[in-house]
């Protein structure tokens, strides 16, 4: 059984529950190649606050590109952060939509992995 946090050792609470779902069956060479893949394609809580805070100066709804919600990133881009209570609900909310979306890569490359000759590909 792999570890984590020998993986990953910058997940935390949710993500770091799914990871430890998906990876206890692995073995140590199937830990390596799943947190190969999953690391470049995972985003880092600090980024997406650091894009979330430029929403105060111009650039609202940066972070939610970054997390792959396009169309809210769209309409935040519209209506400058749906006037700055959305860039401030997504601030309070914003450890959460990175887990969430951790968490749905980590399904992802999981299902790849699984449907895949050994070999898996990124995006």
């Amino acid at each position: 059984m792999a570890n984590v946090m020998d993986y990953v050792p910058n997940a935390t609470g949710a993500e770091y529950n799914c990871l430890m779902t998906i990876m206890a069956p692995m073995t140590n060479e199937q830990a390596f190649r799943f947190c190969s893949v999953y690391n470049t394609q995972r985003r880092d809580y600090t980024l997406a606050l650091i894009l979330c805070l430029l929403g105060f100066f111009g650039a609202a709804g940066i972070h939610r590109f970054a997390l792959n919600d396009i169309g809210m990133g769209v309409l935040y881009i519209l209506t400058g952060g749906l006037c700055l209570i959305g860039t401030i609900i997504d601030l309070i909310n914003l450890k959460s939509m990175v887990d969430e979306y951790n968490i749905k890569v980590a399904q992802s490359v999981k299902y790849r992995m699984d449907n895949s000759s050994g070999v898996i590909s990124g995006f």
